[in-house]
């Protein structure tokens, strides 16, 4: 049975995700425990609410330099929702920029739509190749709730490293939501809110930990 460490840094909707996790068979644990952690089979990083207050919660309980120490080691995390947003390098809020975890190149921004925030089910755009969607038909639904997303990929010669698989959703304009690039993986949308769809998406991730 996989282990995996929910990171509670005062952000997400922890026993959701606890809970969506033992629904697929996961050794679940809530914690901001660093050796948890590190040590864990898989890292979930939830998060709600403004990019900014993620950051400070997160930097509050080391938790950029715990995913930092993971993805060097090549031990998976899996960002959700906000906690796939502050691996990007920046956000901007209300003309605040709030540095991330820098991961990923590029900016978390607001959508790009007459109906701000995005709530409700979407369907994605997912590459052939994609672990986290293998198995998923196209017209699949998730369920998001969100106001501010990637709405392009960058990559430049500061982040030399191979293209992720990217997949896309549209609300008003194309964002990005999801992102798998080696050990590291991602959703916009919330799959512990996304009923048999998310716990598909969550077995998935579940298999690849090894």
């Amino acid at each position: 049975m996989a282990r995996v460490v929910v990171l509670d840094y005062g952000s997400g909707n922890l026993r959701s995700a606890e809970r969506a996790l033992r629904r697929v068979g996961a050794d679940v644990e809530v914690t901001s425990d660093r050796r948890a952690a590190l040590e864990c089979d898989g890292l979930v990083v939830p998060g709600v609410g403004a990019f900014a207050a993620c950051m400070a919660g997160l930097r509050e309980v080391r938790g950029d330099r715990i995913i930092d120490r993971r993805l060097a080691g090549g031990r998976p995390v899996l960002g959700v929702c906000v906690g796939m947003q502050i691996l990007f390098e920046r956000g901007i809020e209300h003309g605040v920029e709030t540095e991330g975890c820098g991961q990923w190149p590029g900016t978390v921004s607001r959508l790009e739509a007459d109906v701000v925030p995005h709530m409700g089910w979407n369907t994605v755009r997912a590459p052939q190749r994609s672990v986290l969607f293998d198995g998923l038909d196209a017209d699949t639904r998730f369920y998001f709730v969100h106001s501010y997303a990637a709405l392009r990929w960058e990559l430049t010669l500061e982040h030399p490293m191979p293209e992720p698989l990217v997949t896309w959703a549209t609300h008003g304009s194309d964002f990005v939501a999801a992102a798998e690039n080696g050990p590291l993986s991602a959703t916009q949308f919330h799959p512990e809110k996304s009923g048999d769809a998310g716990a598909h998406l969550l077995t998935n991730w579940l298999k690849a930990l090894g």
